[in-house]
């Protein structure tokens, strides 16, 4: 099939700048605990949501995964010696793509996250030519490996995800999904793909967007050609027509509609081959949000065939000019996404595209991309549609803003910005549900060799201690200010062990994975009794999932819940503001609203705590 490809640049020579990918061998592996310490932290990550008794039960389910001769000791060998196995990058090799792949729910809401990027005043078709030019330079650089290699406070950070920006498409199966992407066994070096697919009113076009030597369209080229799309796609297609909708399903069900998508016809498998090999979708909607929610909700699982969410980046351009992104989440995690976000936005695209060596070419053509649809699957189609649509309706969303606070707010009160906002999470889940529930919070930790995130847990002794302290109305308002700073402290220091590898929820969990897939060979035939206690089912299930993406260039950043009664807490906490969105199902929706209105208090409330003589005024 000619997927009209070109030969990617040769890589930089020795002596310049350090590649893209120069410290990826350099960079330490993910630290493997010992069962021991994952089980002591276990232990103390669950304690403060557990009763006396609960904790003793699931004390003696540890004691026996540890005893010598319990499935501890046999699982975590068999781990070690995977970890020291020759092409294993981390031990983590294998959980990442169970956690992400292996998951048979729907992916649109469930999974993939969105940014809302900063406005930037243009027209639609402007805006979406400058993210088409933004990113064909960021490719051109990837591709060349001269993007420079990312470095946090002297730490050089993996950029191994990089590669599933551009051509990644995840493939539905019946057990668990698959990725096609570039830098395989099977498409070795970068894509070589010159087209985008655009969406426009539920139809999919084919757009060239580089030369047939691999030289980028300029601006005006593209802007032609994506107007030439929304005159050819002017008549909305028919719903059981747009195929997108099917990428909503769930994963077992869309794999199995795939497969009778590429029996039904022999061109269904070379319009399967242009959406997968594109190097991302571009979908312009015709219409304008009422507001920034709205936005939000579109950017997260807004649909009418406007979409394919197996891709691992569509951009999303409204009517008005307003954009954003959704992401595909297996290979690629916020900080990843984030510093692409800021490579398009922190340059003007008019430099964008001077840098990547475009030039006017003539607007390039689309092409539509036509799915065979019989009378079978079109009603699939049109069944996928009405469920996701009800999915969205069952989803209760709301963003709320402070204007007036900031990280830097809260260093000027000597309070690390994160440890605050997350004490004021756990302060307003109190007031608003009346209890303290599992929180997790990720935390980044590319430093290591394909380093992702770990998962923390919020909920620890002192944050417990401070939530009850201020509610006491006996407490004094010193009392209440050191119970802030001990937990905010106690935080930071798990934050701090967290990203340091330092954590056991995913050393266990992969533990378990072991059993499943390993189990019988192992003599480990049955599920180790730690994952049935109240420690490990308790930690686990989340009333709050946070996770924050700092960025100037967003406004908002989102994701869905992760259980019946989770609020997703995605935030952009930034020096002089302070953004979030929340999501919820739609039975506990007053909840979520409640947490809204006692988050906004909470967060003045512990903000004049702070202030100098703060306990005394409000004593």
């Amino acid at each position: 099939m000619n997927n009209r490809q070109t030969s990617p640049p040769a890589a930089p020579a020795p002596g310049t700048a350090p590649s893209t990918f120069a410290n990826e061998e350099s960079l330490p592996r993910v630290p493997l605990p010992t069962p021991e310490a994952s089980c002591e932290r276990f232990l103390a990550w669950c304690a403060p949501l557990l009763t006396a008794d609960e904790l003793a039960a699931t004390e003696a389910e540890v004691a026996a995964f540890l005893r010598p001769d319990g499935p501890g000791r046999v699982l975590h060998g068999a781990l070690e010696e995977y970890d020291a196995t020759e092409g294993v990058h981390s031990w983590l090799d294998t959980f990442w793509p169970y956690r992400y792949l292996g998951r048979r729910d729907r992916i649109a809401l469930n999974a993939n996250f969105f940014f809302l990027f900063r406005d930037s005043g243009e027209g639609q078709t402007e805006r979406a030519a400058g993210l088409i030019a933004g990113a064909l330079h960021h490719k051109g650089l990837l591709d060349r490996e001269e993007l420079p290699p990312v470095v946090q406070r002297g730490v050089p950070q993996s950029m191994v995800q990089n590669r599933f920006l551009y051509s990644a498409t995840r493939i539905p199966g019946e057990r668990q999904d698959t990725v096609r992407a570039p830098y395989s066994d099977d498409w070795p070096g970068p894509s070589g793909a010159r087209h985008i697919v655009v969406f426009f009113r539920g139809g999919m076009f084919r757009l060239d967007v580089l030369g047939s030597d691999g030289v980028p369209y300029g601006l005006e080229d593209l802007e032609a050609g994506l107007r030439a799309v929304m005159k050819a796609g002017a008549e909305p297609d028919a719903p059981a027509a747009s195929v997108g909708h099917l990428t909503t399903m769930a994963r077992a069900e869309w794999a199995a509609a795939r497969e009778e998508l590429l029996h039904a016809d022999p061109r269904n498998a070379e319009s399967l081959d242009v959406v997968e090999t594109a190097l991302f979708c571009v979908c312009l909607e015709d219409f304008a949000p009422a507001g920034v929610q709205e936005a939000c909700d579109e950017l997260l699982y807004g649909d009418r065939g406007n979409r394919w969410f197996d891709k691992a980046v569509s951009f999303v351009v409204f009517a008005d000019g307003r954009a954003g992104i959704n992401v595909e989440h297996c290979e690629l995690d916020g900080t990843t996404i984030l510093g692409f976000t800021d490579f398009l936005l922190n340059t003007p695209a008019e430099e964008h595209s001077r840098l990547s060596g475009a030039r006017p070419q003539g607007p390039p053509a689309p092409e539509p991309v036509v799915f065979a649809v019989d009378a079978p699957l079109g009603e699939k189609v049109r069944a996928a549609a009405e469920s996701f649509a009800a999915y969205g309706d069952a989803t209760a969303t709301a963003t709320v803003s402070f204007p007036d606070f900031g990280s830097t707010t809260a260093k000027s009160l000597g309070m690390s910005p994160d440890a605050f906002v997350q004490c004021a999470y756990q302060l307003a889940h109190q007031r608003a549900k009346g209890l303290l529930g599992a929180t997790y919070e990720s935390i980044a930790t590319r430093q290591y060799r394909n380093g992702r995130t770990e998962a923390m847990r919020v909920v620890t002794p002192e944050m417990g201690a401070f939530v009850t302290a201020m509610e006491d109305p006996a407490e004094s308002p010193a009392g209440r200010l050191a119970a802030f700073r001990a937990a905010a402290d106690a935080h930071v220091a798990r934050a701090k062990a967290s990203q340091a590898g330092q954590a056991p929820e995913q050393h266990l969990w992969e533990l378990e994975l072991i059993q499943r897939r390993r189990g019988a060979d192992l003599g480990v035939t049955e599920q180790p009794a730690l994952y049935r206690t109240p420690g490990w089912l308790k930690m686990r299930d989340d009333y709050l999932s946070t996770s924050s993406a700092p960025s100037r260039n967003i406004q908002f950043f989102g994701f869905g819940s992760t259980s019946s009664r989770c609020i997703g807490v995605a935030y952009v906490l930034l020096p002089e503001r302070f953004n979030l969105y929340l999501s919820t199902p739609l039975p506990v929706a007053d909840q979520m609203h409640t947490f809204a209105d006692r988050l906004r208090e909470a967060v003045a409330e512990l903000r004049d705590l702070l202030e100098p003589g703060g306990a005394r005024v409000l004593g």
